[in-house]
């Protein structure tokens, strides 16, 4: 049975899309069946992939509006399977709305998907509105993107406050699978006090691995791949591969 992360920030620019199509790149190449879902309307997910987001083929709007199955909507790349998305899929949060059970709407989605694979990613939006409460309804856990700055521990502590809303009404289960530190420069002394108080307050589930703050990993985007491929031996690509390690290790 697939275990279902999603990966989730309410505060944009921490490379939340970022880490999700590079954990699922690296764990395809460790030999794990992994698929990313794409919740955001931007569509950065599936472009991040190589997947064409314009093409008009089934996209994650089809599959929680229309119905489509979701194993219809899958789209195999060599970096690993994507769920795609594209700017149609803004209008879903309102049409949601309507829905009996909405907030598990992405969930019954995915459960046929379950014995497919080993973990399902889900890339949530940048905010909390109905396609990011979906995404965590559907997941296990939330695997959280923390850049090191200033404003780092409030938007955290605004999504931990989440969690705990979500975990108490709708998804019992809901735990948080691990806090990793982003954008990390370890030539400041800033990033490392930022580290080390997300550290106090998460102890042993931030993840031994940071991700530096990259060229290369801000690059591979535009080339329509993951960094792990774009620039295998990068500091970038190799935090990544290690971060897959760690979240494998944990899910032993």
């Amino acid at each position: 049975m697939s275990k279902i992360v999603s990966v989730a920030n309410q505060k944009g620019g921490v490379g939340k899309t970022t880490t999700a199509i590079n954990l699922v790149a690296a764990l395809t190449q460790r030999g794990q069946r992994a698929l990313l879902v794409d919740m955001d309307p931007q569509g950065n997910a599936t472009s991040g992939m190589g997947a064409d987001k314009l093409a008009p083929l089934p996209s994650m709007y089809d599959v929680l509006i229309r119905g489509t199955s979701a194993a219809d909507a899958v789209r195999h790349t060599p970096f690993g399977d994507v769920l795609p998305s594209n700017a149609e899929l803004s209008g879903a949060s309102v049409q949601l709305v309507g829905v009996e059970k909405r907030e598990f709407v992405l969930k019954n989605a995915l459960t046929p998907l379950l014995t497919a694979y080993d973990f399902i990613i889900v890339d949530c939006p940048p905010s909390l509105e109905m396609l990011t409460l979906n995404s965590l309804c559907a997941a296990d856990s939330v695997l959280i993107p923390v850049q090191c700055e200033y404003f780092a521990l409030e938007g955290i502590s605004d999504l931990v406050t989440t969690i705990r809303m979500i975990k108490r009404g709708l998804n019992p289960s809901l735990e948080i699978e691990g806090v990793l530190l982003t954008l990390y420069d370890p030539r400041t002394n800033f990033s490392a006090q930022v580290a080390a108080e997300i550290k106090k307050h998460f102890g042993k589930r931030v993840y031994g691995v940071s991700i530096p703050r990259s060229v290369r990993v801000a690059e591979a985007p535009s080339y329509g791949q993951p960094v792990t491929s774009y620039d295998p031996s990068s500091r970038g690509a190799v935090a990544y591969l290690e971060l897959a390690r760690e979240f494998l290790k944990r899910n032993k």
